[in-house]
């Protein structure tokens, strides 16, 4: 779906991207045609609307905010920003302050601090006239950027925390409260500029990962060779690219030529350096360690890992967590419920006959300061940035805020054994040999035969002898011979490889030999035999091993407290068996179909609701799709695992996925403080409010310390744990 995308500035609120959908919604067909970036201050719209974005613009510019649209943001984003534009807010909040200051100071020279900080609720004197014009400087100056949003609140009908303040302020100035009303709108515009700056920061933490990928690359030119600085837009596909010892690498690519060792932490997040050499793949954004290499670009700018992690991340804020869409519902509710009670509160008790009617005016704007949600509305969305801010940089890619809180439900991991649990490449692992040959000579004859075939377990077996530094020319009249083997000569000699089956077309094998290959096929490991016209030389049995950290992995999962880790496996019985006993697997399943895995899935699914799946995004597609959440293993590099999962973690780690559960934990847990946080203050300061104790500079300055508690308890996500 294409999307014509806005830069809105102002939009620091989730109150205020329900004031645009209500004004921009009608002209694009409704409010499900737009998407909000709350972070990047980004509104997307479908360009099959019948409004022309200048339309569009100018219905943002009534609600009191201003845009423009993406494209010409950043091309203007390349120059310096105007200096009103970045030092406005500071600028108002400060005048607003230093008057607020003034005008105090002047008033308590005049008739004392208690008769200044009382304000006209003292009988023996009056406000200085500087004393209302500094008052009146410092509202003006404080609500500079918040009475336009009141002014459209009113002529929309739509009660806002911007119209709450405003009415404060009013309502303090009608009673004679000049002191407590500047107050009320510097603390207010404090708070805002705290928001501004936390929304700021979480931005700045995205963009931190556009810091990571050089502007310029080392173009050799294939004409001449001559190395040339070009811009990394400017590096055509498959040109070659020098990079020198300590520098990043610009482009995805294949490294051609020396070798070195990589810093890859970047994208998969992974501690130590990587070794490469010829062959090896090499990603934008990474740090090439002490040798000097030449790659070949395989990915343009636009499309390489990194760039494509960046989209992920920016795009991921628009697949709001079910917290956000919680706060966001309740604010819609809660700020004209308030503004109902505090209505009543001021009109009721004085009709009864309980007490004055300026006393529970005075207690009305107080219920309408604490009432501003400001404080919780921010803190949900800067805690889940954080969040996935925080995961990316740990290599861990999560595509929007619902796939971040999903972990921590999760209580039930299905992972794929090959690749996943394993590490997808067989390996010789035991050569027993027989009638009088030994391991060198026994793998020099397999070798023989094996380097003309591209089997897996070819491949096992090559590399074993490369390994062991044996060398062999290939066998000569070598033929392949279907479902069994292959046969040849080596050295003026007849030889074949093959399975149990070909084997028993030979020769017998003696019992001895015999048990050993069941022992070792009851293992999982596939046997290979090796003879000759007249006897066997004895047999090699090749298994794909598990990871390194598949066995804390898993342990990891289960303290961490998922009920269930079980494996799911294409493999048979007696392979699947051995391995689900080696890595510590509650459960398997083995022999199964992609329609199998999706069967069980759903199974699974029904029964404990919250069902993870781990694979690598390709061939376990189906199960991933039914499961509660799919986790891509591996992705780096990986354009169908990236896009296929919810969830990919960039490198081969098993251990990011007990990480994961407890990431996600740790922000439902902050999300869930935060809440708790903001409406247990209200509450308190409501209570407070109708037992005539709470004043309206308390509220405001209640109100904006729990915006920065909770913005920093947010913030907290950004730190490594």
């Amino acid at each position: 779906m294409t999307q014509q995308s806005f830069k809105i500035r102002g939009m620091d609120c989730a109150e205020e991207v329900a004031t645009l959908k209500h004004e921009v919604g009608p002209l694009v067909g409704g409010e499900e045609n737009l998407a909000f970036d709350l972070i990047q201050g980004k509104m997307m719209v479908k360009e099959q609307t019948p409004s022309s974005p200048s339309d569009i613009i100018q219905a943002i510019k009534r609600t009191g905010m201003s845009a423009s649209t993406w494209e010409d943001h950043l091309s203007q984003e390349k120059g310096a920003p105007s200096w009103w534009e970045q030092n406005s807010r500071h600028l108002m909040v400060t005048v607003s302050g230093v008057c607020l200051l003034l005008g105090f100071l002047y008033h308590a020279s005049k008739h004392g601090a208690f008769h200044a900080f009382a304000g006209s609720s003292s009988s023996t004197h009056a406000y200085p006239l500087l004393s209302l014009f500094l008052y009146a400087v410092a509202m003006i100056s404080g609500g500079w950027f918040i009475y336009p949003k009141a002014l459209f609140a009113i002529r929309r009908f739509r009660p806002d925390m911007n119209l709450l303040m405003t009415i404060a302020v009013l309502g303090a100035v009608l009673i004679g409260e000049w002191l407590e009303g500047a107050m009320v709108v510097w603390l207010f515009s404090i708070a805002l500029l705290l928001e501004s700056w936390s929304v700021g920061r979480a931005r700045r933490a995205i963009r931190s990962l556009l810091d990571l990928t050089p502007t310029m690359a080392r173009y050799i030119c294939p004409n001449d060779g001559d190395i040339e600085e070009k811009p990394v837009e400017e590096v055509p596909l498959g040109a070659t690219v020098l990079v020198r010892p300590g520098e990043k690498i610009p482009l995805d690519g294949v490294q051609t030529k020396g070798t070195t060792f990589v810093n890859q932490a970047p994208i998969t997040g992974e501690s130590m350096p990587v070794s490469k050499q010829e062959g090896s793949e090499l990603f934008a954004g990474t740090i090439n360690g002490d040798g000097a290499i030449e790659m070949k670009v395989s990915r343009i700018a636009g499309d390489t890992t990194l760039a494509r992690i960046i989209r992920m991340v920016e795009e991921a804020q628009s697949r709001r967590a079910n917290s956000e869409q919680w706060v966001e519902t309740f604010a819609r509710y809660y700020t004209p419920l308030m503004m109902g009670f505090a209505v009543v509160l001021a009109v009721a008790p004085p009709l009864l006959g309980y007490g004055s009617w300026e006393a529970w005016f005075y207690q009305a704007l107080v219920i309408l300061v604490i009432a501003c949600p400001c404080a919780l509305v921010i803190s949900t969305p800067v805690s889940i940035v954080a969040g996935l801010s925080s995961a990316a940089r740990q290599g861990v890619l999560i595509k929007g805020g619902i796939y971040l809180e999903a972990p921590a439900r999760i209580k039930v991991f299905a992972v794929d054994k090959t690749g996943t649990l394993t590490r997808g490449e067989p390996e010789v692992q035991t050569m027993v040999p027989w009638n009088e040959y030994n391991d060198e000579e026994l793998l020099e004859i397999a070798m023989s035969l094996e380097l003309q075939s591209d089997h897996p377990l070819a491949k096992a077996i090559l590399q074993q002898a490369k390994k062991m530094g044996i060398e062999a020319s290939p066998a000569e009249n070598f033929q392949i011979i279907q479902g069994k083997g292959a046969e040849g000569e080596y050295k003026g000699r007849s030889f074949w490889i093959g399975s149990h089956r070909m084997l028993h077309e030979k020769t017998e094998d003696p019992p001895e030999l015999h048990k050993q290959a069941e022992e070792l096929e009851a293992l999982g490991h596939t046997v290979v035999f090796v003879g000759n016209e007249k006897h066997i030389c004895g047999l090699i049995s090749i298994a794909d091993t598990l990871r390194a950290e598949t066995v804390n992995a898993v342990a990891a999962l289960k303290q961490a407290g998922v009920e269930k880790v079980l494996m799911l496996t294409g493999d048979n019985e007696g392979t699947a068996q051995t391995i689900a006993a080696q890595s510590g697997m509650d459960e398997y399943k083995a022999e199964l179909l992609p329609e199998g895995k999706k069967k069980h899935l759903e199974e699974l699914t029904q029964t404990h609701k919250w069902v993870a799946m781990v694979g690598d995004g390709i061939n376990d597609a189906p199960a991933m799709a039914v499961a509660s959440l799919s986790i891509a293993m591996g992705a780096a590099g990986s354009d169908a695992a990236i896009e296929t999962a919810d969830i990919a973690l960039m490198s081969d780690d098993l251990n990011k996925l007990s990480w994961l559960v407890k990431h996600s934990r740790r922000t439902l847990s902050i999300i869930k403080q935060n809440i708790s946080f903001a409406l247990g203050l209200k509450l308190l300061f409501i209570i407070l409010a109708l037992w005539g104790i709470a004043t309206l500079w308390m509220a405001i300055a209640a109100d904006a310390g729990a915006s920065l508690l909770v913005i920093f308890n947010g913030l907290r996500l950004l730190r490594s744990e």
